[in-house]
């Protein structure tokens, strides 16, 4: 806290911003800190799943197991046996 306060008044007793004196210091900022944000759009696509219930012979088709009909069947059935009607 100390350093803190005694950078913040040398920077306020030269007029220097915090932008300025970072440039200073690192004059050849690394590039590798920008690469986490432009990766976002860089996540693997999930496959395509399609269930279909045996009995009913409803489909589901999904890519996540956020699916409020396979929720209801997992929730009636087991995940187990789910999973055993995977058909692709």
């Amino acid at each position: 806290m100390e350093f803190e306060e005694k950078l913040r008044a040398l920077m306020a007793e030269y007029g220097v911003s915090l932008r300025s004196l970072i440039s200073m210091l690192d004059p050849q900022p690394s590039t590798s800190a920008a690469l986490p944000a432009s990766r976002s759009g860089a996540r693997k696509e999930r496959k395509l799943k399609v269930y279909k219930h045996p009995e009913s012979g409803e489909i589901v088709e999904t890519k996540g197991g956020n699916n409020k009909v396979l929720k209801a069947w997992k929730a009636e059935y087991g995940s187990d046996v789910v999973e055993g009607w995977l058909q692709q």
